[in-house]
């Protein structure tokens, strides 16, 4: 083994002991009785209709916050196209993203609660001011509606520092081949920057989507009642005192999203491949 691979060693044994061994064990529990022994009735309860409905909610809240976040952050890294990369302008932004993008948990909740929540800042200013009640409707603020405004939060600037790399990576010389033959801005477009930035897109959208999907804090900190999304029913298997002989079902709760991710991932690595050709 050359010397030059020892250095990976440390990273080597943190990832088998706090990914790999964690997520062996999560998932095997999924295959275990009560009393210990192997069965399939604890993975069965996937089919459960209250666990799809879980896995259907943990889709639609990543799937919207997925898009709405790749479609703003596309934006923003358009708009600062312009921009000189070693600005001012162009360095905040970066340096903003970066540390929103982790921003999350039960600070994120926190800080969502003290301005919008039920005695909210902006909410009680509202109400004060303008007569305007957010929450008339129900506390939409602490059920799975909730959630999408957390999220959108640092989804966005996660697509900006995901995204914002490939439309830099634009070539000036393909706008002015394309002005040369005749093309407008909309041919270049259509033909060229579309066509060229869809793998870094999609790809970036499959990470928006498996990073809302695997989120955990913000959404236990933030819903008070109920395990509307997966990683909240596994929560429940292992904590709730309604659910006791059940912890195994954690694991097959588990199981169920690492399948989901493992395809999520699979989809982004291809699509990354495809889009490193024309960023070299």
């Amino acid at each position: 083994m050359p010397a030059a691979a020892f250095g990976l060693l440390p990273f080597a044994v943190y990832v088998l002991l706090f990914l790999a061994l964690p997520t062996l064990i999560a998932v095997g529990t999924g295959f275990l009785g009560n009393d210990g022994g192997f069965t399939l009735d604890t993975v069965a309860a996937l089919g459960d209709p209250v666990v799809l409905a879980a896995f259907g909610s943990s889709i639609w809240l990543s799937a919207l916050t997925a898009i709405i976040g790749a479609v703003v952050g596309a934006l923003v890294c358009y708009a600062l196209l312009g921009a000189r990369p070693d600005g001012a302008l162009r360095s905040t932004v970066d340096s903003l993203s970066s540390v929103i993008a982790q921003f999350g948990g039960a600070m994120l909740a926190f800080a969502f609660t003290a301005t919008i929540g039920i005695q909210g800042m902006v909410t009680l200013l509202l109400q004060e001011r303008l007569g305007i009640d957010i929450f008339a409707d129900g506390v939409w603020l602490y059920e799975l509606p909730g959630l999408v405004l957390p999220y959108i939060y640092f989804q966005v600037p996660l697509m900006i520092i995901t995204f914002m790399p490939a439309l830099a990576s634009l070539k000036p010389t393909w706008a002015e081949a394309n002005a040369t033959l005749g093309g407008t801005a909309r041919t270049y477009w259509l033909r060229i920057g579309l066509p060229v930035l869809a793998p870094s897109f999609l790809g970036s959208l499959l990470l928006l989507f498996a990073n809302a999907f695997s989120s955990y804090a913000t959404a236990a900190t933030l819903t008070s009642q109920g395990a509307q999304i997966v990683p909240l029913q596994i929560r429940s298997a292992l904590t709730s005192e309604t659910m006791l002989g059940r912890e195994n079902l954690a694991g097959a709760l588990a199981l169920g999203m690492i399948l989901v991710m493992t395809v999520v991932m699979i989809g982004y690595s291809r699509l990354q491949s495809r889009a490193a050709r024309w960023q070299r």
